[in-house]
C-alpha cells in the first residue's frame, strides 16, 4: 500500500478506515484537512482513487498481511464480514443507537469476535462506530446494561491500545469541534477517565449496586412533558448505573383529574423514552391498606378527621392555630370517618390530617391532609370509594411498601421532606432516601398540566401531541430525537440548581445528530417562483443518480431530473444580475443573460447559458432548483413559534394575558420527486432551508406533503417578526 494517500474533510474523519490502517501498520499517508473531497478517498500514485468508507475498509481488509483473517479466512467468513461492515453505519442513525447495540450484545454472548476466532475488520467497523458516538456509548458503556458488548469492546481497546489510539486522537471533542490531542496515558488512566465520563454530580447517598430500587411515578391527569422526563429518564440512568430496576407507578389518587386516556399514552411516552421497568403499579392498588393505616393512625392518636371550612383551615396553618377537632376522641375520629367512607353529607365536609406541629416553622409539617372525601368515580376501580389519599400520605406508604430505596423528585418540594419522613416514622414503615433534583424549567414554555390543558380546551393547539407543546408527543413530532433530550439532561446530570434553560442548546444537540445523516431535498417556495431557461440546456430531460448525503452512504441515493427550464426562488432571482455567473447546486454554473421584470420590479423569468466548467468557488450565488416537470410534489412547510409571550410566566401571571397569538405559519412549495417516498417521521433537509420533520406524507398529487421546520439552535426568531 506503499504511495498511497488517505483524503477526508477535517470534521467527518473514516474511523474505522484509520483503525484498520493503524491495526495493520499499512504505510498509507494521512491527509485530515482536505477540502477537495467530500467523501473520504483514497488517492492512488498512478491517479487512480477508490471513495467510500466501506469501500477503503474493504480495500485495507484485502491488503492487510500483517494480519491473517482480517478480512475472513474463506468466502463465507468474508460475506459475514461484509455484512457487519454494511450494518455499522447504523450506530450513526441516533433512532437505531441502542437498538443495534442489543443485536451486537446478543450476538456476542457465545463469542469474542464478531466473525470467526480472530480480529477482522467487522469488528473494526463496529468498534469505531461505537468510539464515534461520543457520551453515548460512554453512558452504556458504564451502565453494564451490554455486558457482552462491554466485554468485547473493552477486550479490543486494551489489546490493541496502542494502534487504536491514533483513532482517538481523530474523535471531536463535544461542543469545541476540535481534535483531541492524545497523550501517552496508561490504560488505567484511559480507563479512568471513561467512568468520569457523563457522571451526576452525586451518587445517589447509600446505594449498593445490585439492591437499588426506583420508581417513576407520573399522575395519569395528562401527558408526559419534557419537565416529567428529566424524572423519567434520571431513574433510568441511576437504575443502569447501580444495576437496579425501575417500577412505572400511576399515583391515581384524583379521579376528578384522571383518566385511561391519560395512562395509556404516558405508557407510550414511557416507551418512547427508552425506559425499560419491572413492573407497572397503581397507588390505587393500596387503597385498602391506606385505609387501614388511616384507622391506625387514628387510633394511636396521630391522625384526626378535622371538618374546618377549607379556607379557613388554610388560614389556621398559615398562622399556625391549632384546629378545634384536633383533640378529637378516637371514637368522634372513627365515628366521623365511616361518614366519609360512605360519602354522606356530613362526610363531604370532612378531611383526615396527620397530627404533627402546627406551630412547626416548615408549614408542611402544620398537620398535613392525608384523606379527603369525593364521591367522583375513578378511571379505574370506578365507584367503589368516596374517599381518597393525598399524594402526601399514600406516596411515602407506598414507597415503601414497594421496596423503593430512593426516591427521586424534584427540589420544589423540599419543604416537604421533612414532612414525607416523619409520615413514614408515624407508620413505622421502612425509611427510604429522598433524592433531590432540579426541576427543568425552559423559557416561554408552561409545564403545568392544568395551564396546559386550558390550552388544549380552548383549542389553541390540536391536542396534546401538538408541536408547539413540551409533551413528549409533541416535541417528537417537531423533529426532537430522544437521544438528544437524553444527552441534554445527562449532561444537566442530578443538579440542584434551579435555572431557566434555552430551548437553543437542546436543538443544538438534535442537529448533531441528525445532520451527519439525514437525506438532503430541494424545495422551491410557490408564491414568486422564477422559471430560468437555459438555452443550452438539454433538449431531452435525463436523470443522474446523486447521493443524498454527500457525507453519509447510507442515506441511499436520489434522482435528479435536469432539464432545459427549471425553477429557481423568487427571492434568488431577484438578487442576480444581468451577466451574472451562479452556481446550479449538484449540476454546475450558469451565466444569466436576461432578467425579465414587471411593472412593479418583480423578477418574472430569467435565461441564460450553461458553464459546467466554471470554478464554484467564484460564485456569490448557490442557488437551489427544480426541474420543470409534472413529478414535482407539493409541500406545505410549517414553522412555529412559543405559545406564550414571556420568557417566565409568575405565580398571579394569567395565561391569557400573555398567549402568543402568532405560533404557526404554514407555506406553500414544490419538493423534488424524490419526497413522494418520505415517510411519517422521516428527518430531512431542505437544502438552504433547514431540517424538517414529515408529519403527512405524499398521499396523492393534489395533497401536499406536510414538514415540519425543525429548530437547529440558532438563535429564535419570531414569527411575527419574520413575516
Amino acid at each position: 500500500m506503499d504511495g498511497i494517500k488517505l483524503c477526508f474533510p477535517p470534521e467527518t474523519p473514516p474511523l474505522s478506515v484509520i483503525a484498520a490502517l493503524s491495526l495493520s501498520s499499512s504505510p498509507v499517508t494521512i491527509d485530515s484537512s482536505s477540502a477537495t473531497t467530500t467523501v473520504p478517498t483514497f488517492l492512488f500514485p498512478d491517479g487512480r482513487k477508490l471513495t467510500g468508507t466501506s469501500v477503503l475498509l474493504r480495500y485495507v481488509g484485502r491488503s492487510a498481511k500483517s494480519l491473517p483473517g482480517f478480512y475472513g479466512n474463506d468466502a463465507f467468513e468474508s460475506s459475514q464480514i461484509d455484512e457487519w461492515v454494511d450494518y455499522a453505519p447504523v450506530f450513526s442513525s441516533g433512532s437505531e443507537f441502542e437498538n443495534a447495540c442489543t443485536r451486537v450484545d446478543n450476538y456476542l454472548q457465545s463469542g469474542t469476535f464478531l466473525v470467526g476466532h480472530s480480529l477482522s475488520i467487522a469488528d473494526v467497523a463496529v468498534w469505531s462506530a461505537l468510539a464515534g458516538s461520543g457520551p453515548r456509548w460512554e453512558s452504556l458503556r458504564k451502565s453494564k446494561k451490554y455486558q457482552n458488548l462491554v466485554r468485547w469492546f473493552n477486550s479490543i481497546s486494551l489489546e490493541y491500545a496502542e494502534p487504536l489510539s491514533k483513532v482517538l486522537s481523530y474523535t471531536v471533542k463535544k461542543d469545541s469541534g476540535k481534535p483531541v490531542a492524545t497523550s501517552s496515558r496508561s490504560k488505567d488512566q484511559q480507563a479512568s477517565d471513561v467512568n468520569d465520563k457523563g457522571k451526576p454530580e452525586v451518587d445517589l447517598p447509600g446505594a449498593v449496586v445490585g439492591k437499588v430500587k426506583l420508581r417513576f411515578a407520573p399522575e395519569p391527569s395528562g401527558y408526559l412533558h419534557i419537565g416529567h422526563a428529566k424524572a423519567a429518564l434520571l431513574n433510568k440512568y441511576f437504575a443502569e448505573r447501580y444495576q437496579g430496576e425501575v417500577i412505572i407507578r400511576f399515583d391515581d389518587t384524583n379521579p376528578a383529574k384522571e383518566s385511561n386516556e391519560f395512562v395509556e399514552n404516558l405508557v407510550k411516552d414511557i416507551g418512547t423514552l427508552g425506559i425499560k421497568y419491572e413492573r407497572v403499579t397503581y397507588t390505587s392498588d393500596y387503597f385498602p391498606d391506606l385505609i387501614r393505616m388511616a384507622e391506625k393512625l387514628m387510633r394511636e392518636g396521630k391522625a384526626y378527621v378535622d371538618d374546618t371550612p377549607r379556607e379557613q383551615m388554610k388560614q389556621e396553618r398559615m398562622d399556625g392555630i391549632d384546629s378545634k377537632c384536633r383533640n378529637h376522641t378516637v371514637k368522634e375520629n372513627l365515628n366521623l370517618w365511616k361518614e366519609m367512607i360512605a360519602g354522606s353529607e356530613r362526610g363531604l365536609q370532612c378531611c383526615v390530617r396527620g397530627k404533627i406541629d402546627m406551630q412547626d416553622p416548615n408549614k408542611a409539617m402544620r398537620d398535613p391532609v392525608y384523606y379527603r372525601c369525593n364521591p367522583m368515580s375513578h378511571h379505574r376501580i370506578g365507584d367503589k370509594y368516596k374517599i381518597y389519599p393525598t399524594y402526601d400520605f399514600a406516596c411515602p406508604f407506598v414507597d415503601s411498601i414497594e421496596g423503593i430505596t430512593h426516591a427521586l423528585r424534584s427540589s420544589e418540594y423540599h419543604d416537604r421532606n421533612a414532612q414525607y419522613y416523619k409520615v413514614l416514622e408515624d407508620m413505622g414503615l421502612r425509611r427510604v432516601e429522598i433524592y433531590e433534583f432540579s426541576r427543568l424549567n425552559l423559557v416561554y414554555t408552561l409545564l403545568s398540566k392544568r395551564k396546559l390543558l386550558w390550552f388544549v380546551q380552548q383549542r389553541r393547539v390540536g391536542g396534546w401531541d401538538d408541536p408547539r407543546f413540551p409533551t413528549v408527543q409533541g416535541i417528537v413530532r417537531r423533529g426532537l430525537k430522544i437521544e438528544a433530550l437524553i444527552q441534554f439532561i445527562l449532561e444537566q446530570g442530578a443538579s440542584k440548581n434551579l435555572n431557566l434553560m434555552e430551548w437553543d442548546k437542546l436543538w443544538a444537540i438534535n442537529k448533531k445528530i441528525i445532520d451527519p445523516v439525514c437525506p438532503r431535498h430541494t424545495a422551491v417556495v410557490e408564491e414568486r417562483r422564477v422559471l430560468m431557461t437555459l438555452t443550452d440546456g438539454p433538449d431531452e430531460p435525463f436523470v443522474r443518480l446523486i447521493p443524498k448525503h454527500k457525507k453519509f452512504e447510507g442515506a441511499g441515493e436520489k434522482a435528479t431530473t435536469f432539464t432545459k427550464r427549471i425553477w429557481i426562488e423568487g427571492a434568488d432571482a431577484s438578487a442576480i444580475s444581468v451577466n451574472e455567473e451562479v452556481t446550479l447546486m449538484d449540476w454546475g454554473n450558469a451565466i444569466v443573460k436576461e432578467v425579465t421584470k414587471d411593472e412593479e420590479g418583480r423578477v418574472t423569468a430569467l435565461s441564460g447559458v450553461l458553464n459546467l466548467k466554471g470554478s464554484v468557488k467564484t460564485t456569490k450565488l448557490k442557488l437551489t432548483w427544480l426541474p420543470e416537470t409534472n413529478e414535482l410534489v407539493k409541500l406545505t412547510l410549517t414553522d412555529f413559534d412559543y405559545l406564550i409571550k414571556k420568557k417566565k410566566l409568575e405565580e398571579n401571571d394569567k395565561v391569557p394575558d400573555y398567549v402568543n397569538e402568532n405560533t404557526m405559519k404554514e407555506t406553500s412549495a414544490l419538493g423534488d420527486s424524490n419526497m413522494r417516498n418520505l415517510q411519517r417521521g422521516d428527518v430531512i433537509q431542505l437544502e438552504r432551508k433547514g431540517y424538517y420533520r414529515c408529519d403527512v406524507p405524499f398521499v396523492k398529487s393534489s395533497k401536499p406533503i406536510v414538514l415540519f421546520s425543525i429548530p437547529d439552535g440558532r438563535q429564535h426568531q419570531p414569527l411575527a417578526a419574520a413575516n
